[in-house]
């Protein structure tokens, strides 16, 4: 799925809970693709890049809702440097993505969905929800 396909889906987007995304797999499984996908449904200010240099990059609205807020913890070496880039004041008002962020990101909210993505040529994504509001949007998927 191109990140177009990512972008039409983002009505499970809203303003009730924090919206902590942790992306995890192989170079070149569509980390970065996804989230550019995810800022493209949010209309946030672009282009959406990965942040590996940088490690982290907030990106603000465009329409009046949620900032993406886009992390690569790739080059993190503890759940210490994550949290000395304070994202924990960026949570309540934007979706927070995360790639690279199993083993750091799980402090940063309780309530988060994890995407592991596998392959290239064909890629499988496997969601697992962490929290009530979670569990009930992948429940409402399971007929996909």
């Amino acid at each position: 799925m191109g990140s177009r396909g990512v972008s039409g889906a983002c009505w499970w987007l809203d303003d009730d809970a924090r919206q902590g995304v942790v992306l995890t797999g192989d170079l070149g499984a569509g980390k970065t693709t996804l989230t550019q996908g995810l800022g493209e449904g949010l209309g946030v200010r672009g282009p959406v890049t990965s942040p590996t240099f940088v490690i982290s990059r907030i990106h603000p609205s465009l329409v009046g809702g949620p900032a993406l807020v886009h992390v690569d913890a790739y080059r993190l070496g503890s759940r210490l440097e994550l949290d000395d880039l304070d994202l924990d004041a960026d949570l309540e008002a934007s979706v927070t993505v995360v790639e690279w962020g199993a083993g750091l990101a799980e402090q940063l909210c309780d309530s988060r969905l994890e995407i592991a993505l596998t392959g290239q040529a064909e890629r499988t994504a496997r969601l697992v929800a962490v929290g009530a509001r979670w569990a009930r949007l992948l429940d409402s998927l399971a007929g996909w």
